[in-house]
């Protein structure tokens, strides 16, 4: 066996067209690593105008 202490891998970030998924920190111990995720807006927001009277 090793001696050496069990220490999991830093995970590149994952970038994709309208998300971002980034690890969080490492604890050591811990079983579980979270991760992140950001939502890029794909939806323009246009101003409201009040239509023309006829």
């Amino acid at each position: 066996m090793s001696t050496a202490p069990f220490t999991r891998p830093k995970v590149p970030e994952g970038v994709t067209e309208y998300v971002t998924t980034t690890q969080k920190e490492i604890v050591p111990g811990q079983f579980h690593v979270g991760y992140t995720t950001t939502w890029k807006s794909f939806q323009k927001e246009v101003p409201y105008s009040t239509p023309k009277k006829p």
